[in-house]
């Protein structure tokens, strides 16, 4: 992948709907090699897809966070299963450095936060942790 790659696929994440059209003025090229990129990196599966995020996706589940999980041991597998489970846990990834796991969270209320991350923290094995908030999203994506 080329810089004119990455500032494709970054208009892209800004916005998904962007016409061929537009990409190539704001990329400065023609519309020949916008399609011709956009073709190639779907083929090379750079790009896996595109995705709409409504309204009703973030208002649903309004207060969302990051938390920072540290695990002892080996007990990773048993709580990303767990963390599966629960409902205001929309992703989890495993990671490297001081935390073992990212956790993605949404839910209803900060009580409703407050809670799950009670849950997490009681989980067996879970050492520590550390909860961000997300105040705003200018930019999300689908895997």
């Amino acid at each position: 992948m080329d810089n004119t790659d990455q500032k494709l696929i970054a208009e892209l994440r800004r916005d998904g709907r962007a016409s061929v059209m537009t990409l190539s003025d704001r990329l400065g090229v023609s519309r020949a090699t916008v399609r011709m990129r956009l073709s190639r990196l779907q083929q090379q599966g750079e790009i896996l897809g595109f995705t709409a995020i409504t309204r009703g996706d973030v208002a649903d589940a309004p207060v969302r966070g990051l938390m920072l999980i540290g695990i002892q041991g080996r007990g990773a597998e048993r709580i990303m299963a767990r963390l599966s489970g629960m409902s205001q846990v929309t992703a989890v990834h495993s990671t490297n450095g001081r935390w073992d796991l990212i956790v993605e969270l949404s839910a209803r209320s900060l009580d409703e936060l407050d809670t799950v991350l009670s849950q997490i923290r009681a989980l067996d094995g879970v050492t520590s942790s550390e909860t961000n908030l997300l105040l705003s999203t200018r930019r999300a994506r689908s895997r």
